[in-house]
C-alpha cells in the first residue's frame, strides 16, 4: 500500500505537504451495498423535506386538503409507481432545494 500510494503520488507530482488522510480501507463500508443504502437515506431526506415544504408553502402544517394528498401515498402501497403518487401529491418531481436550505446550503 505504500508503495502504491508513494508511486501515485510521484505520478501526480503530488506535492510532499499534502499527506493521505483516507486509504482505502477507510472506504470498505461503501463495498457490499452499503452506498446504495446511504443513497436511499439521503433520498428520503429529499422526499420529507420536499414534501413538507408542501405544506409550509400552504401556510398550514395541518391543512386537509394536502393532507388527504400525501395520505393517498402511504394508503396505496405497492399500487402504483411512487414517483406518480409523489408527484400527485406535490403536482410536480421532488426538488432537493428545501433540503439543502434545512441544511443552510441554500443559495
Amino acid at each position: 500500500m505504500d508503495r502504491f500510494e508513494k508511486q501515485t503520488f510521484a505520478r501526480i507530482d503530488m506535492p510532499r505537504e499534502i499527506v493521505m488522510r483516507h486509504r482505502i480501507p477507510h472506504f470498505q463500508h461503501i463495498i457490499g451495498g452499503y452506498a446504495a443504502g446511504y443513497y436511499a437515506y439521503l433520498w428520503a431526506e429529499v422526499l420529507d423535506a420536499d414534501g413538507f415544504a408542501a405544506f409550509t408553502e400552504k401556510g398550514d402544517p395541518f391543512d386537509p386538503a394536502l393532507a388527504a394528498r400525501l395520505r393517498a401515498i402511504y394508503s396505496a402501497g405497492d399500487t402504483a409507481d411512487p414517483m406518480e403518487l409523489y408527484r400527485a401529491f406535490r403536482s410536480r418531481a421532488p426538488e432537493i432545494a428545501p433540503l439543502l436550505a434545512q441544511r443552510g446550503l441554500a443559495a
